[in-house]
């Protein structure tokens, strides 16, 4: 499950905003958001949202204050995210 819409919300920012500026329909988006997305569309998601691809994906409580460490969710340890 993706955080598209918790991030659209938090950026104050709907659904056809993002659909128009990565010119696909509102459907065609909800659809891929709630099913199968491929690495190419959640790249354009990221880049239009303006945040790194992983945080579509990741649990608030799961990002660091400086987002870049994850917390393992099964032994609650940090995981570095090194951007190249």
């Amino acid at each position: 499950m993706t955080r598209i819409k918790e991030i659209l919300k938090e950026k104050g920012m709907t659904l056809n905003e993002l659909a128009e500026t990565l010119g696909v329909s509102r459907q065609a988006l909800s659809r891929q958001i709630q099913g199968k997305m491929l690495i190419e569309t959640a790249e354009r998601i990221a880049k239009a949202l303006d945040v790194p691809m992983w945080q579509l994906f990741a649990d608030p409580v799961e990002v660091s204050e400086d987002g870049k460490r994850l917390v393992c969710p099964h032994c609650g340890k940090a995981i570095t995210v090194e951007l190249k």
